[in-house]
């Protein structure tokens, strides 16, 4: 096909009335639920051993050079001779060399970009040679393998029937990556893109041989495009009877359009954004499965951006994450801007719970510190090495690495042994309710998110969870159930059976008002449940004091320091002993880089323990440094005199 010839996605497929048959038996197969909910996340003991071990260090250079030409201002796709020139010197030895010496284990490069496998012969070809490269020197590596989006001028001319692919705009464009109208986003459901889809996963993994899969821009769910409006109108018939269709106004589902705008005040709106989400999560899951059918332990990731104060469709983390073992968060770096500040813990919690880690670029000691206190088995991003000039950030936004992160990658690697295997302790579970947070008015989304705050603040030892993990709250003490109005019937009765048997409940504000799709009920629930385990407080109570009472005022951790909210705070256990990671945010603070002195802690032992030690370990200190402390009535007690940036202290128990 000439470029001449190529006609916009939009007139193509506004042309077509039908699907293919092929594509037909995948809708069938689907509603009738051969793609299934089961969270694929590996356990911890199926993982490569290395990851637990090692954890990632990871450097970044996953742009192909073709790309990096167009993205840099060129019409086209074809370097210069300096341009190749630096791209062979950044898949060199001596890059490789010098990324481990800054102490990198883990490579995330290119492999496919969306311009067609023609076009990226020749680079997927050099990641195969970077990658065995990579692989004999001790590193491993992930791959760049799918972005989300078409490069549509290549790739219509090797694949034309890709054009089909494209996601629509309401208005019936294509929905490109903003300004960059050389990129379309692409159907993460249609089948034949899937099918093609599962061509560069096999590459990856069979040919390149790599540890990891990354699937980027994991944002952008269901269109307008036919294969998006058909499965939409099949996902009606199968979620709701006709007399609720007749009420929505619906008498033809032929006839329907996704309403992709405008506030969730219907359920036709609704219905949309919970099937969008869902949509997002089946791709996602069924490039897993596709993925561990080649190789059963091979690593899945994808970057939804992080989770955020609350549940923006069409990414639902609690659904998505479901399907692999880690995503990204590349937006706003930890620290200060404007005065206020930005942190990552609400990620970090959420991967946490999710067993997922996040990816994120760490390449200042305090990102590398709350990496470690907060993160699972990963410091983070720290380098990237691009045209193998190595910087602190992809692009040309890129500087010199601050040295001063060198003895945080190095402690990271040293000190393994308080990092593995540990898990969370945690009092509190907050609830993210999709239905309350996504179909309610808003201000109840920000209820959830100030319950959250709150407990960050003031150093509660919490998780943040999603409506699946209500059939596991034993784990804790106490559920916050935040602006939760909108709650199923089988979430009210998991929620009842969790009071039965000893849980507690804090209630901000009204629950249970309505359904999961948003109706209301002709009476709230969960009032039925004994005021003896409850606590009940309006939209504007004091979330702390509710919270402290619901625990009866015996916290795991309790936390004394004139910091308030700038001192980070996070408590683990490993076999034998606990961990309380201390991370001091004032160490960015512009103008006003001071250490917190002077944390008293109070740490709640289990039965039948005691205190044998209490030491503190630092990447700031070149030996540990014992601490006295006090025990009693089941409690350890101690100081830790000061914390510059990162401190863990380690409650070792006889």
């Amino acid at each position: 096909m000439k470029n001449s010839q190529i006609k916009s996605p939009a007139q193509t497929i506004r042309k077509k009335s039908f699907l293919p048959v092929r594509e037909v038996i995948f809708l069938l197969l689907y509603l009738a639920g051969i793609v299934c909910a089961e969270s694929l996340t590996l356990p911890l003991e199926k993982r490569p051993e290395w990851l637990q071990r090692d954890g990632i260090v990871m450097a970044g250079s996953w742009e192909p050079l073709f790309f990096r030409v167009r993205r840099d201002g060129s019409e086209g796709y074809t370097p210069t001779a300096e341009q190749r020139a630096a791209y062979l010197r950044e898949h060199s030895p001596e890059i490789i060399d010098q990324l481990k010496g800054m102490g990198v284990n883990f490579i995330m490069m290119h492999c496919y970009k969306g311009a067609g496998m023609e076009m990226e012969r020749e680079s997927m070809a050099d990641a195969v040679e970077f990658a065995r490269l990579c692989h004999d020197a001790g590193l491993r590596v992930g791959v760049y393998n799918d972005s989300g989006t078409l490069l549509w001028e290549p790739l219509f001319k090797e694949v034309p029937q890709a054009e089909d692919w494209v996601l629509l705009k309401k208005n019936g464009n294509p929905r490109t990556y903003g300004g960059a109208t050389y990129r379309y986003y692409w159907n993460r459901n249609h089948p034949d893109a899937q099918a093609f889809c599962r061509q560069i996963v096999r590459f990856a993994v069979n040919e390149i041989g790599t540890d990891l899969l990354h699937f980027d821009n994991y944002i952008v769910g269901p269109g307008r495009d036919v294969n998006s409006v058909l499965r939409f109108r099949r996902y009606l018939r199968r979620t709701f009877p006709s007399e609720r269709l007749r009420k929505m106004g619906i008498d033809d589902l032929d006839n329907v359009q996704p309403p992709m705008t405008g506030p969730p005040d219907n359920l036709l709106r609704r219905a949309w954004l919970n099937f969008s989400c869902q949509s997002l999560a089946d791709s996602y899951h069924d490039m897993s499965r596709y993925a561990r059918s080649l190789r059963k332990d091979i690593l899945m990731e994808c970057n939804p951006r992080g989770p955020g104060g609350y549940i923006r469709p069409h990414m639902d983390h609690g659904r998505l994450l479901t399907g692999g073992e880690a995503f990204w968060d590349e937006g706003r770096h930890t620290g200060y801007y404007d005065g206020d500040l930005y942190t990552r813990i609400r990620t970090y919690k959420v991967a946490r719970r999710m067993e997922n880690a996040a990816f994120a670029y760490t390449t200042t000691p305090l990102a590398m510190a709350e990496s470690m206190a907060f993160n699972r088995d990963c410091l983070g991003c720290i380098c990237w090495f691009e045209y193998g000039r190595i910087t602190n950030y992809p692009g040309r936004r890129g500087k010199a690495v601050v040295p001063e992160t060198a003895p945080f990658v190095r402690f990271f690697h040293k000190r393994r042994d308080l990092l593995r295997n540990t898990e969370v302790i945690a009092d509190v579970a907050v609830l993210r309710s999709f239905p309350s947070q996504v179909f309610a008015d808003s201000k109840y989304a920000k209820l959830t998110s100030q319950a959250e705050q709150v407990l960050i603040d003031n150093h509660l030892c919490f998780q943040i969870i999603y409506n699946q993990h209500l059939d596991d709250l034993k784990r804790y003490r106490l559920l916050v159930l935040a602006g939760c109005v909108a709650l199923s019937d089988r979430h009210i009765k998991q929620i009842e059976e969790y009071v039965e048997s000893g849980g507690r409940v804090c209630i901000v504000g009204p629950v249970a008002t309505h359904n999961e799709w948003m109706l209301p009920r002709k009476k709230p629930l969960l009032e039925r449940l004994p005021s003896s385990q409850v606590v009940r407080i309006t939209e504007k109570g004091d979330i702390l004091d509710a919270v402290r009472l619901g625990c009866a005022n015996e916290l795991s951790l309790s936390v004394r320091t004139e910091a308030g909210p700038e001192l980070g705070v996070e408590l683990t256990e490993q076999k034998g002993r606990q961990l309380v990671h201390l991370v001091n945010y004032r160490s960015d603070k512009p103008g006003k880089k001071t250490p917190v002195k002077d944390i008293v802690v109070r740490l709640f032992l289990p039965a039948g323990r005691h205190a044998r030690t209490v030491c503190l370990a630092s990447p700031e200190r070149k030996q540990d440094l014992r601490l006295p402390f006090k025990e009693q009535a089941g409690f350890v007690t101690f100081t830790v005199p000061k914390v510059d940036i990162y401190e863990i202290a380690v409650v070792t128990m006889e």
